[in-house]
């Protein structure tokens, strides 16, 4: 092999592990994808819009 191809995979292999260590400690970081659930005081509501798609509404 030529001295720049090997650059290039040693490069690529660097930078797979810093991805690597990166989503690791960001997966980490979150909890585990454990939500925080945060209860709501009253039911969502969008003013005067209908509760139900306009094309599905018979005039």
């Amino acid at each position: 092999m030529s001295g720049s191809i090997v650059v290039v995979l040693v490069l690529l292999a660097a930078t797979a592990v810093v991805a690597i260590v990166a989503t690791v400690r960001a997966v980490l970081r979150d909890g585990r994808g454990e939500g925080r659930s945060e209860p709501s005081e009253k039911p969502w509501t969008a003013g005067n819009l209908p509760s139900e798609p306009y094309a599905r509404i018979r005039f």
